[in-house]
């Protein structure tokens, strides 16, 4: 099944893409967006499922600066009120959150959209919606999520990327510097994270940068693997 939604022109999608965590990392999240800035992040996700949304907001236009001041790109985590309202770059949606059409007449053509699928319906159902990427997982093991969805495995991540045509792929859940070969050699284009690169807030720039290097050298053709 091939997308039906053009691919947004002029949008690339990183090899690595950071999502913050403020529990995990003890760290603000724009501290954090300052640290994987400085390990080479160039599009981040702000994600914070427990902070009211007040809070959430504050910290997320503090972020939203430091990312402008160095040119990176802010995705907001289900909430399409907070990233229009600050106008941020964009909204990664989940299955259970406002509807991809309804987020993309709120936030128009210019916004980069994300939504996660965990199934090769989903996927596929997803490759139909005006979205920029399709998230896809957990591919493996995750503790980030107090609820995780069924491990999908590579070999969905491998059926899903030929259902989806060209759309860009993300593989999420449980990825790290020694998986990361095999998700993408399956036919990720980028690798969502969020353990791998925060958890240890005194590393986190030295583990992106790592992560940057270590997917610059990773095929691109998923044959390649």
């Amino acid at each position: 099944m091939i997308n039906h939604y053009p691919v947004k022109v002029g949008f690339n999608l990183p090899r690595v893409y950071p999502i913050t965590d403020a529990r995990l990392s003890g760290l603000s999240h724009a501290e954090q967006v300052l640290r994987l800035i400085r390990g080479g992040a160039t599009l981040i996700q702000l994600r914070d499922k427990n902070s009211p949304p007040r809070e959430f907001y504050r910290q997320a236009a503090t972020a939203l600066q430091v990312a402008r001041k160095h040119n990176a790109r802010l995705i907001i985590n289900d909430r399409v009120d907070l990233a229009l309202a600050l106008k941020a770059d964009g909204v990664h949606l989940g299955q259970s959150d406002l509807p991809v059409e309804a987020a993309r007449r709120l936030l128009g053509e210019n916004a980069i959209i994300g939504f996660s699928t965990h199934d090769f319906t989903q996927a596929t159902l997803a490759a139909k919606l005006p979205v920029d990427y399709i998230a896809f997982g957990p591919i493996f093991e995750t503790s980030t999520k107090e609820n995780p969805d069924p491990v999908a495995g590579l070999t969905a991540l491998r059926e899903v990327r030929t259902g989806i045509g060209s759309l860009p792929l993300v593989a999420i859940g449980g990825v790290n510097q020694t998986n990361a070969r095999a998700a993408f050699c399956a036919g990720a284009d980028a690798l969502a994270m969020i353990s791998e690169l925060v958890s240890q807030p005194a590393r986190t720039e030295e583990n992106m940068r790592k992560m940057v290097i270590l997917a610059a050298s990773q095929p691109t053709d998923p044959q390649a693997g």
